[in-house]
């Protein structure tokens, strides 16, 4: 039926038919507005979708490792604490236990597994009537998707983009390549990436020495890591361990016998993860991340490199452990400072007294409540020990300081000598710096930047510029030599005033026993550490060499020309001036202190290395000849005759000098002792023919360290308390001489000179009468035939100036 309409005729339909079409035509229309909007969702949910080939080349973001010199693993550098590990390394039942507890259809699916996915929703159906956690059914696959190229969103347009890529990665990857990502990439808790880091921070081992219950434990992690924590949450996590092993077994991956012996297992672990067992060189390792950033930039915190540093472990060790006694040993010469808190001992004292917590280094030490100070004082610590004496020596310090009263919170440490009994501790206000390089390549051997990393992390070996002192003295006299200056000249030790040296007006260097015994030979001047007689020695050579050389050397990088600089008015650094030391041991060669020595990437090719020496011969084998002869290392910055001459004299200085306190180490040793005005800060840097340390002590704040305290008896102690470990298995090696060194007897010592400047014949004593003062001197010539004895510190000088030197020594 039909109605005439001008161009056609119209369709007439009856209201039924009518109805049906618009429904029809609606419906249509839906459908079409439907696909549109999906099409466009399918657009934009797509339009950035990750190329799953760009996982064929993936390695997750890994540890630098740093080890040191002898291997002992030291530091790691990461933003994600990760170890990578090949798959074809990984054990085969660890791979299990993760198949078990997270995907064990896993190589036979194609990235979604459907039976799971369905096992899953049923399982969710009790876990929602039980108020369970819902589980996801996600396969080990589409895990890789998301955490290695999706967001976390939990939203169903990154479930249908974690779906296609599941597919497309097992369309371009291997299966085992696929577990290689997801073993190493998967957030396992107890800040670990991957299992070769869990394994350590959980248990401090390598994956092959894992056990079974172990291996079980770090599988059942994945689904949250703080649900099954193994400290706060342990009967979770056993429980869910246990679930893990009785799924290996039924899938036949391990015994029912072996499962149910792994489930009786207790789970330990450490008490924290730690990104090294080694804890002596927080210093050290530090210093070489701020080197590493500077050098290679945020790759080191993801490259996974391997570092080898020069670091010998044993000898940070005993660098620590000198300093820190060597502070402390100061810090008891001036007094008992008083307990730091106090409580009423209420109840619930104990958690009051644990918040003061001791340094990290001093693993011994307990914060402890004086109970008693009548007829003994008694002291029971917050935790972990009994109460007990006081060590009645320690009991006589304290009276002498701020004494102790009931209810003071201190630190104790177990009395070695008496069981039951305790000593008294104080954490020292002082602080210092030792370093310790080999002098023939500059290899930092040891550094510790501070009595304590836990206390303060700022490195006073690299970062604090103090003053030397007489430490400096030594670069005078090299550059002397250098010059027209030998063995045998002689310089007067007299007072002299210098017009307007300081701020514009007159300086008047003194000696630090405020005596001047006359015309000396250049040795006298460095071993007693004459301070009139290096200004004029220094006027004489010129203040630009000086500061030149000094400056050539290593010393700092720059100082100015003025006779102020050559009594250590300039400021450096303990690794800067020790680092300059060694050309005085290894004949004139400057070599630059380093820290790291070389670094590869995980296919180990070489990214750095500090020895750029060329050796041509070493790569073309051994066919018998002579064998390869590599060039020492450095640049030559003065005569080996003159590195020797100051050596020399700085052993008369242990021999007979301001050091003679180091002889008790019964091997050649040369070095110098410093201390600055005020005794602000106080020195010694000395070496054998192997090892070149300097010590240096003060406060942070630059304030006095008290009267008498020099050098030779702040840092001196430290440096002998050092060497004595470092070399006990090291024997007794001399200094060895240049061969073009030329010698002959001055004042009854063999002196070296350069050739052409040897004296004639024997040299005689100085003319001039004997010099006065309490060193007994031979006869023959003015040299002590014993040690001068103990140095008592003369009344404290008025400044003259702002900058007055007169107190160095």
């Amino acid at each position: 039926m039909s109605e005439k309409r001008a161009g056609g005729v119209w369709p007439v339909f009856n209201p039924p038919e009518r109805w049906v079409a618009v429904v029809g035509i609606a419906v249509l229309s839906l459908i079409a507005v439907a696909g549109f909007a999906i099409a466009i969702y399918a657009a934009v949910l797509f339009h950035d979708m990750p190329d799953a080939g760009d996982l064929v080349d993936y390695r997750p973001p890994t540890a630098t490792r740093v080890y040191g010199w002898d291997g002992t693993l030291i530091g790691e550098f990461s933003r994600e604490r990760r170890i990578f590990v090949p798959y074809d390394q990984m054990p085969p039942r660890l791979v299990q236990a993760f198949m078990a507890a997270e995907d064990r259809n896993f190589f036979h699916h194609s990235g979604v597994d459907v039976q799971g996915l369905g096992r899953a929703m049923l399982r969710n159906v009790v876990n929602v009537v039980r108020g369970r956690r819902l589980e996801g059914g996600s396969t080990i696959t589409q895990q890789v998707a998301k955490n290695v190229l999706l967001t976390s969103d939990a939203t169903l347009g990154r479930k249908l983009k974690e779906a296609i890529l599941a597919r497309r990665l097992e369309q371009t990857l291997t299966k085992d390549h696929i577990l290689e990502l997801y073993l190493n990439e998967i957030w396992l808790g107890y800040r670990s990436y991957g299992v070769a880091a869990a394994a350590y921070n959980y248990f401090g081992k390598s994956l092959d020495n894992l056990s079974l219950a172990e291996m079980a434990y770090l599988a059942s992690l994945p689904k949250g890591p703080d649900n099954y924590h193994p400290i706060r949450q342990k009967a979770n996590a056993i429980g869910r361990r246990n679930w893990v092993l009785g799924q290996m077994a039924e899938l036949g991956w391990v015994s029912r016998a072996e499962a149910e012996a792994a489930m009786k297992e207790d789970l330990v672990v450490q008490s924290a993860p730690s990104r090294a067992k080694y804890k002596d060189a927080d210093y050290f390792v530090e210093e070489v991340r701020r080197r590493g950033l500077g050098t290679m930039g945020e790759r080191l915190t993801e490259g996974g490199y391997y570092m080898r540093t020069t670091l010998d472990s044993n000898l940070q060790t005993a660098a620590r452990v000198a300093l820190m006694n060597g502070l402390e040993n100061y810090d008891r010469r001036h007094g008992w400072r008083g307990a730091w808190g106090h409580t009423d001992m209420s109840a619930g004292w104990e958690k009051a007294a644990l918040k003061q917590s001791p340094p990290s280094e001093r693993r011994g030490w307990r914060a402890a409540v004086v109970q008693q100070v009548e007829g003994g004082v008694r002291v029971q610590p917050a935790r972990d020990y009994p109460a007990g004496p006081l060590a009645s020596e320690d009991v006589a310090w304290a009276r002498g300081g701020k004494g102790l009263n009931v209810g003071d919170l201190i630190f104790v440490e177990p009395d070695e000598k008496k069981p039951g009994g305790y000593r008294l501790k104080q954490v020292p206000l002082v602080n210092g710096a030792l370093v310790a390089i080999e002098p023939n390549s500059g290899r930092v051997l040891a550094m510790v930047g501070g009595y304590s990393y836990s206390l303060s992390n700022f490195n006073r070996a690299t970062q604090a510029m103090r003053q030397p002192g007489s430490a400096i003295k030594p670069f005078v006299y090299a550059a002397a030599l250098e010059g027209d200056y030998t063995p045998a000249s002689m310089v007067a030790d007299s007072q002299i005033t210098l017009k307007g040296a300081v701020n514009g007006e007159d300086w008047t260097p003194e000696n630090y026993n405020k005596k001047y015994y006359g015309s000396m030979p250049l040795r006298r001047g460095l071993e007693l550490s004459r301070n009139a007689m290096t200004v004029r020695l220094a006027q004489g050579v010129g203040m630009r060499k000086v500061s030149d050389l000094a400056i050539k050397m290593g010393v700092t990088n720059n100082m100015a020309p003025v006779l102020a600089m050559a009594l250590g008015a300039g400021e450096t650094t303990p690794l800067k001036i020790t680092g300059a030391y060694a050309a005085f041991a290894n004949g004139g060669r400057r070599v630059e202190p380093h820290m790291i020595e070389l670094v590869e990437d995980r296919e180990g090719k070489v990214l750095f290395r500090a020895d750029k020496r060329d050796c041509p011969r070493c790569n073309a084998g051994f066919n018998g000849d002579e064998s390869p002869r590599i060039p020492p290392g450095g640049q030559q910055v003065i005569d080996p005759v003159t590195a020797y001459q100051i050596t020399s004299m700085l052993e008369g200085v242990v021999q007979r000098g301001t050091a003679t306190q180091a002889r008790v180490l019964g091997r050649p040793v040369a070095g110098k002792t410093g201390t600055t005005n005020e005794y602000r800060s106080a020195w010694f840097v000395g070496y054998t023919p192997q090892i070149v340390v300097g010590v240096f002590v003060g406060f942070d704040d630059n304030r006095s360290l008290g009267n008498g305290e020099v050098g030779g008896v702040a840092s001196l102690p430290i440096f002998i308390d050092f060497m004595q470990s470092a070399l006990k298995d090291v024997p007794p090696t001399e200094f060895k001489a240049p061969k073009e060194a030329k010698f002959a007897m001055v004042g009854g010592i063999r002196e070296a000179f350069r050739p052409g400047t040897e004296p004639r014949g024997p040299v005689g004593p100085p003319p001039g009468p004997k010099p006065p003062g309490p060193i007994p001197y031979d006869d023959a010539f003015r040299l002590p035939v014993a040690p001068p004895p103990e140095q008592k510190a003369p009344p404290k000088p008025k400044a003259k100036a702002p900058d007055d030197l007169s107190g160095l020594y």
